[in-house]
């Protein structure tokens, strides 16, 4: 059974959607590849005190490694890119080069990014940690403005 509720972030809005208790979605407003809204289950704020805890924690400034369970509904080989983005320090990026390298395939730059796209909690799986491999910002589901507050945040050059 599913269940979803909606907080507040310094990046707008978050729908938070789990599947028997177990967080399985973290969507921001207009994001890429977000399912539609029917398919969230009811609302109901009471399997998320945990994983609110946890981002508030880390909007300020406290949280660096989430420890909330997940559930990462996809294919074999997007479960395994999304395992690698949970890898990258806070603070740090990755090219998705360096992620296919990691993954023991080289040549799987464009299917890492396109399993990255579609990477179903954001913020705490953090896809955004990823760039181009001379550094630039590409692709993200929740907008470039949102990623690159994300990376300055994370790396100490902007707060909220």
């Amino acid at each position: 059974m599913k269940q979803h509720t909606v907080i507040d972030s310094p990046y707008g809005p978050l729908t938070l959607v789990a599947e028997d208790g177990v967080l399985c979605g973290l969507y921001m407003t207009d994001q890429r590849h977000r399912p539609p809204e029917e398919t969230f289950g009811d609302r109901d704020e009471t399997p998320f005190g945990a994983i609110v805890d946890e981002l508030e924690a880390y909007f300020a400034g406290d949280l660096k490694d989430f420890t909330v369970e997940l559930r990462l509904n996809g294919t074999e080989f997007q479960r395994r890119v999304w395992d690698q983005l949970r890898r990258i320090p806070y603070g740090e990026t990755r090219s998705y080069g360096e992620l296919a390298d990691a993954l023991g395939n080289s040549g799987a730059s464009r299917a890492v990014g396109l399993a990255n796209g579609k990477n179903p909690i954001g913020i705490i799986v953090p896809c955004h940690r990823v760039v181009g491999a001379n550094g630039s910002l590409t692709g993200y589901g929740g907008g470039l403005d949102r990623k690159q507050r994300l990376l300055d945040f994370e790396s100490g050059t902007a707060l909220f």
